[in-house]
């Protein structure tokens, strides 16, 4: 997760920490200044004051570390709708990216639901492309939360969030959804699904995408987790409201000649029930690690006890 939000600057101590990582940047941008930090459980994120403008340098964990490789296949494919990168450490999983300008959250927020839409369309065309390169994304270490994966993905997850509430009931859900999803428009098209796409994630100018370190390898529509999740919470509105749908609908026409839009909403709302698997294992890698007294420590067992709920997007 690359966000603005909450980065400071770098005391002298602290830079001496940054050392290695810093050196390597320097390699490819010339620094005018100190850098500006945030650093969370997931990742440190150093903000680079350059003569063209900031730039930014991520440096993953061994859990997100994925996102490195996965920007080499994004960037190839789809380079207009990513961030390229300036330069990438795959082993080291570290990555210089440009600023890409405002994000639709930071817009009016009066425009907000038009910008997710009309970005919503931009990304399936996105995950359309990059769908042939399936293997690749998988060899990057992406996560593999494919229709065929997910009843071990759920064994996986009650294991991580020690979950003991009603696991039969909802493995059969799972182990339903993921053969209803495997025969489903959009099976053959199993592509990288970014796991966080809020607006504060799309990038107004494009539109393009970025922060792609909780991303996995899923059903194209699971992506609308958290989409719709987050267009509704930016609104303030629930999960049929017009805008949201109207979101919805702008995704699913770039697939409409897979299926008739009633056939495409059914499965999109399967695939994001199925979704809650894969974003409470999300949960789990970003602050699995980060011990008891964080604030988000009982996430990914609160988000995969909404799994066979009414609606799925509060998990998002």
């Amino acid at each position: 997760m690359i966000s603005r939000e909450g980065v400071g600057r770098v005391a002298g101590d602290s830079e001496e920490r940054f050392a290695e990582v810093l050196a390597w940047a320097d390699a490819h941008v010339r620094r005018t200044g100190p850098p500006e930090a945030r650093e969370r459980p997931w990742s440190t994120v150093l903000r680079l004051p350059t003569a063209d403008g900031p730039v930014w340098l991520k440096a993953t964990t061994a859990a997100a570390r994925a996102e490195v490789g996965l920007y080499r296949v994004l960037a190839a494919r789809t380079p207009g709708a990513v961030l390229v990168p300036i330069a990438r450490d795959d082993r080291r999983g570290w990555l210089l990216l440009p600023d890409g300008g405002p994000t639709l959250r930071d817009g009016p927020p009066e425009r907000v639901a038009d910008g997710v839409a009309a970005a919503l369309r931009v990304y399936a065309a996105l995950q359309r492309a990059v769908a042939p390169a399936w293997a690749e994304i998988l060899a990057a270490g992406v996560p593999d939360a494919s229709p065929a994966a997910l009843p071990a993905r759920f064994t996986e997850a009650v294991a991580a969030t020690g979950l003991d509430d009603d696991v039969p009931r909802r493995r059969a859900l799972v182990a339903h959804w993921a053969a209803v999803l495997a025969d489903s428009p959009g099976a053959d098209l199993v592509t990288v699904d970014h796991q966080d796409l809020h607006p504060g994630n799309v990038l107004t100018a494009g539109p393009r995408f970025y922060d792609w370190g909780d991303a996995v390898l899923a059903h194209p529509f699971a992506s609308l987790l958290v989409a719709l999740g987050g267009l509704a919470r930016t609104l303030g509105v629930g999960p049929d409201d017009p805008a949201v749908l109207a979101a919805r609908d702008a995704y699913l026409d770039v697939f409409a000649d897979l299926a008739g839009h009633r056939e495409l909403v059914r499965i999109a709302e399967i695939a994001c029930r199925a979704a809650v698997v894969a974003r409470a294992l999300t949960w789990h890698r970003a602050v699995g690690a980060a011990g008891p007294d964080h604030r988000f420590a009982d996430a990914p067992r609160t988000t995969l006890a909404t799994l066979g709920s009414a609606s799925p997007f509060h998990a998002a």
